[in-house]
């Protein structure tokens, strides 16, 4: 028996549809989710994260222990005007000596680099004596003066109120903690200017409860002052939008009117970039939110010091953000290089192993011991595209690949 001529284009049609949903399924196999969950690599940054390349120490030269060069007593010492650095209150001194152990051990036993502890309050003498108990290095114990720390006169702080509900209810972290706006502005715009640090050139800034994974066999500080860097860094991540909505425009003002301060080989790429997270760069009004996450840093104070950078902070400043949003010191440090400086002059310290919960750097070498090489995050797989080394690397360059394949 024939069936009529529209259930039999029918039955074509839906045949038709069959076949080609099967050439598709056999064309583009997928892995099979389980409802709710996410492919293993969905969140990768990179094909292959460059952490998983051997990782050897950067180029020559580079200054080393040799006889008794570094001791702690050698007043003639092959040491720099340099120093360990960290902003820490009295009550985080376990979480201080885990950090201090892990760079001592792995680093400053060999090189004895003095250690300066700054505090908005004065330090106990239990403090004192634990931290120089871990270290044979001088420490020197700080406390921030006033006029660096308090909120301006120009701040109105019924503003500051009711924009720290809005950030609350944008999810943004510490909005009413008046203590965290403070720290983010006195750590972009006040620490090297502390009377304590007058006479350093470098420092290495040290949070308390991070940890260091590999040993380092070189002067850092060296390093940065033969290579003629300015700035080190170990993590870049994108930023929270809502904490820094105004930061992007408030910058664009000051470059209008000082485009003379420009590099002319700077990082514009890298701080603009729209492709791989759009919706950061439109919240954030053109800024890609990428930036070095600065509780670790090694650096040159002469950039910050420089007219270029105090009249930039000075804009950001009376523009208000530090409290009317949360401007962290991490994007205000980042924009500054990225604009003012020669990228060039940006390091990326791939062979200094480590943490900052919950983000790792840890590179392939035998020197480091307790993390695992080329992991990103301990924490829920998201957390991996947060990073942004790919917009690093691709607008600026991986200088390590150049010295892997030399």
């Amino acid at each position: 028996m024939a069936f009529p001529k529209p259930i039999r284009l029918l039955a074509a049609a839906c045949m038709a549809l069959f076949l080609f949903l099967l050439l598709q399924m056999m064309r583009n196999p997928s892995p099979f989710t389980a409802p709710g969950s996410k492919a293993k690599d969905e969140f990768a940054s990179f094909v292959r994260d460059p952490n998983l390349d051997e990782t050897l120490e950067p180029p020559e030269p580079l200054r080393r222990v040799s006889g008794h060069n570094y001791d702690a007593d050698n007043v003639h010492s092959d040491r720099i005007n340099a120093t360990l650095l960290s902003l820490v209150r009295n009550k985080e001194l376990k979480e201080l000596v885990q950090s201090m152990q892990d760079l001592e051990r792995t680093w400053n036993h060999k090189f004895n680099y003095p250690w300066t502890f700054i505090n908005d309050e004065p330090f106990t003498e239990e403090f004192k004596k634990v931290t120089q108990l871990q270290t044979k290095a001088w420490c020197r114990y700080e406390v921030i003066p006033k006029e660096h720390w308090e909120i301006p006169s120009w701040i109105n702080k019924d503003l500051m109120h009711e924009s720290a509900n809005y950030l609350e209810d944008q999810d943004v972290q510490y909005a009413h903690m008046e203590s965290y706006h403070q720290m983010c502005r006195w750590n972009s715009g006040f620490f090297y200017k502390h009377p304590a640090l007058a006479d350093y050139q470098y420092y290495w800034r040290v949070e308390p409860n991070v940890h260091f994974f590999c040993d380092v066999d070189y002067d850092v500080f060296r390093y940065m002052q033969d290579h003629n860097k300015t700035y080190g860094f170990t993590v870049t991540l994108y930023d929270s939008p809502p904490s820094i909505t105004t930061l992007w425009p408030e910058t664009m003002k000051f470059v209008a009117a000082n485009k003379h301060l420009l590099a002319h080989n700077n990082a514009m790429g890298f701080l603009t970039d729209r492709e791989r997270r759009p919706e950061h760069n439109f919240q954030a009004n053109g800024y890609s939110t990428c930036h070095f996450w600065s509780n670790f840093e090694i650096g040159d104070m002469n950039f910050w010091r420089s007219p270029a950078y105090e009249a930039y902070f000075e804009h950001l400043d009376r523009a208000g953000g530090f409290f009317y949003e949360r401007w962290g010191d991490a994007p205000v440090h980042t924009i500054a290089l990225g604009l003012f400086e020669d990228s060039s002059k940006i390091h990326w310290f791939k062979d200094i192993g480590y943490q900052h919960i919950p983000f790792f750097n840890c590179p392939n070498s035998p020197k480091c011991k307790g993390c695992i090489t080329g992991r990103l995050t301990d924490g829920e797989a998201w957390l991996n595209r947060e990073d942004c080394r790919p917009n690093w690397f691709k607008y600026v360059g991986n200088e390590w690949e150049s010295k892997l394949s030399s």
